[in-house]
């Protein structure tokens, strides 16, 4: 894609690599406080093999939509924005890539490529979530923001999680791209379709399990956690891989939770529960309208604020939005509607770490 001129909406922070710093704190410090340890979950062994259910299906939170739904949405319009709306608002989203910030073992910073991909260097690691650098995904306009780092300019990376099989969230073209030793963390159901692509260094984890990548920072725990989602990638495999989230946990116990790709419901409030003390939650707020088709796999703004709340988590990232224009609601809207909500929660603004794509924060040591 090529460059062009930006013009941030009033009030986007002028993020680039800029530093932003969260202090530490002791237990009953309130959201983000930290517990003296991990959690306690016994740690599966990397690149297990493992037999699974054929299907997942039971773990669906609500009904999938059926023939009937997708015929409404044809009657009412469809699932891109109105034009006028693409017109107005795609030239001003927020877009300031930037040089990554220097990353050392005790390091906890994040970038955001776009959509649901990030750079999370935690542990003296280097992790990948749900990684597209694609232009254009399996049915869906080409992405109206570039891509927020160059391939060329990532460091080595070390692992990469996956949260499902989606299109906009598991991109084989991206994927291509990576040496096939990098540890992949995928989720229960999804090893097959990596190890057919040759990657040898596989890990499937059910909902709660958990595995640890040693680093010269002392390792990084990954643990997988459910989600308000489903799976689908071709038209027989419905729900024959599992969905979630992941939280990344480092030998200091700061943890990063990515949600990728799911809609609000009481996991949120369990996920808090099992891992007490996270620093930074990284949220959808994107492609939730028509709500009455989407609510139950997609958070709107508010929602992702709740999610927040409920997590216990001191920071908050919005992501899934200004990328791809998957659903109807004008492209800038999931911005405007987080900041308004975020404030009518009374949280910190420092606290909303409502990032260009291309910009960097970093967590204090």
């Amino acid at each position: 894609m090529t460059e062009r001129t930006e013009h941030p909406i009033p009030g986007t922070p002028g993020a680039g690599s800029v530093p932003g710093s969260l202090p530490g704190a002791g237990p009953g410090a309130g959201p983000g406080s930290r517990p003296a340890s991990r959690p306690g979950t016994a740690l599966r062994p990397l690149g297990e093999s493992r037999a699974w259910p054929g299907s997942f299906a039971g773990r669906l939170t609500s009904p999938l939509p059926g023939v009937r739904a997708f015929a409404r949405v044809a009657r009412e319009g469809g699932l891109r924005p109105a034009a006028a709306d693409a017109r107005r608002d795609i030239p001003r989203i927020p877009f300031e890539p930037g040089s990554l910030p220097e990353a050392g073992p005790d390091t906890v910073a994040v970038t955001w490529a776009g959509h649901a991909s990030w750079v999370v260097r935690i542990g003296g690691l280097t992790v990948l979530t749900d990684p597209v650098w694609s232009r254009r995904i399996l049915g869906t306009p080409a992405r109206v923001t570039p891509v927020g780092i160059r391939w060329e300019d990532l460091p080595e990376i070390d692992a990469v999680v996956i949260s499902h099989n989606h299109y906009d969230h598991l991109d084989a073209p991206t994927l291509k791209r990576l040496p096939r030793d990098t540890h992949l963390f995928v989720p229960a159901g999804l090893g097959g379709w990596c190890r057919r692509r040759r990657f040898t260094r596989v890990t499937e984890l059910d909902w709660w399990e958990a595995a640890e990548l040693p680093s010269e920072g002392g390792g990084v725990r990954f643990d997988f956690v459910p989600a308000h989602h489903w799976s689908k990638r071709t038209l027989t495999d419905t729900c024959r891989s599992l969905w979630g989230g992941w939280v990344l946990s480092d030998a200091q116990g700061r943890r990063v939770y990515f949600a990728g790709d799911t809609g609000y419901g009481h996991w949120f409030a369990e996920i808090g529960r099992r891992h007490p003390g996270i620093d930074l939650a990284l949220l959808p707020i994107g492609a939730y309208d028509p709500g009455w088709m989407l609510r139950t796999v997609h958070t709107d703004p508010e929602e992702a604020v709740q999610a927040c709340l409920d997590l216990g988590a001191r920071v908050m990232a919005p992501m899934h939005w200004g990328t791809f224009l998957l659903s109807a609601e004008p492209p800038l809207e999931p911005l405007t509607r987080v900041r308004a909500a975020w404030d009518a929660a009374g949280r910190p603004r420092d606290e909303l770490w409502d990032l260009p794509v291309g910009a960097s924060r970093v967590l204090a040591p």
